[in-house]
């Protein structure tokens, strides 16, 4: 068995792969599928199941494209309604993969069809616990970007409270809980840099894993300092629930090549942003009027998604040369509508 942990520093995400034998499971992938199939093909295994923990509101999950260019089954836990072709597990439904077992644990809070993993190896032991936005290494899902109707922040501060209480902390210290996020996501206030332990160091260091923590205690605590979630959020949501445009689609429209005269032919009859992912002091020097600037190092696809919340404003970049494809790429994770880029002449 295989456990190979995926770390994108740019939205702090962790996406996992995992083999046994000669089959493959991914774990809250990101946009970009073609690691995850290169990674399958290089192992000679075949992904069998995709599993999404809750959908995602930082960034669009690449579940459908991975799912169609593998032939892999889309995996989500109870309560979940996608658009899409997907398996709708039951609370303890278990998978085998390889000569390994994913067991499905229903864990109500970040969101309501929130679920964890627990891969259970080839003799039977529980040895690691994928956690998605329910649990991670220093702090807990946030429990308010699943507000809807009756349902309040405190509600599901209650459901995740007996979801780690019931569901998560019974399960044995020597587990190794691996997260979606670390320190840096909006998803939680408190995570650590750390992106893996074992639940029992969790239960000594995590303030909402205490032992003697009452229900309105762990409420108060998990629901005080909350900062507004980005406005993107929502859209994020809506891409992952119901789908999107093919991945290889939207590189393909967004490293366009477009000549000066082209490209602002294009800003006139659509619209479009123009934004500047080059350096902050380059842009100064000299820009394309009209245009924003999002420098492509950092923290980038977060800060697109935060300026320009809606996912279907329709974008013209303007890059380094040579970073166009990864420009396009990342601003996958949030945005699906560039339309291409302006070429250089010089």
């Amino acid at each position: 068995m295989k456990i190979e942990q995926i770390y994108t520093g740019c939205l702090a995400q962790g996406a996992y792969y995992i083999v046994s034998e000669n089959e493959a499971v991914v774990i809250d992938p990101l946009r970009e599928v073609q690691p995850y199939i290169d990674r399958a093909e290089k192992d000679g295994v075949k992904i069998k199941y995709v599993f999404e923990t809750h959908f995602h509101a930082d960034f669009v999950s690449g579940h459908i494209d991975l799912a169609n260019a593998t032939g892999a089954t889309i995996v989500y836990g109870p309560n979940a309604q996608t658009g899409f072709t997907a398996h709708v597990a039951k609370d303890g439904e278990e998978f085998k993969v390889g000569k390994v077992t994913f067991k499905v644990l229903h864990t109500p809070g970040h969101t309501m069809e929130s679920t964890c993993f627990l891969l259970k190896d080839d003799k039977g032991k529980e040895s690691a616990l994928f956690t998605g936005d329910t649990l991670f290494i220093g702090d807990v899902g946030r429990p308010d970007l699943a507000q809807k109707g009756d349902i309040t922040q405190d509600d599901l501060a209650g459901y995740l409270f007996d979801s780690l209480r019931n569901k998560v902390m019974t399960l044995p210290d020597d587990i190794t809980v691996y997260p979606a996020h670390g320190a840096g996501s909006a998803c939680g206030k408190n995570m650590s840099k750390e992106t893996y332990d074992t639940l029992g160091h969790q239960k000594e260091v995590n303030y909402a894993l205490r032992a003697n923590m009452t229900r309105q205690e762990f409420i108060k605590e998990v629901t005080a300092g909350l900062m507004p979630p980005p406005a993107y959020f929502p859209q994020n949501v809506k891409l992952n629930k119901q789908g999107y445009d093919n991945i290889s689609d939207v590189l393909k429209r967004g490293t366009k090549a477009l000549s000066p005269e082209a490209f602002e032919a294009a800003a006139n009859e659509t619209g479009a942003l123009l934004l500047d992912t080059r350096d902050a002091q380059v842009f100064a020097k000299g820009f394309v009027p009209n245009s924003i600037n999002i420098g492509i190092d950092g923290s980038f696809a977060p800060w697109v998604g935060a300026l320009i919340p809606d996912v279907k404003q329709e974008l013209l970049i303007i890059t380094e040369p040579g970073r166009e494809e990864e420009v396009v790429t990342r601003l996958a994770r949030v945005d699906d509508f560039t339309l291409g880029y302006l070429e250089r002449r010089f």
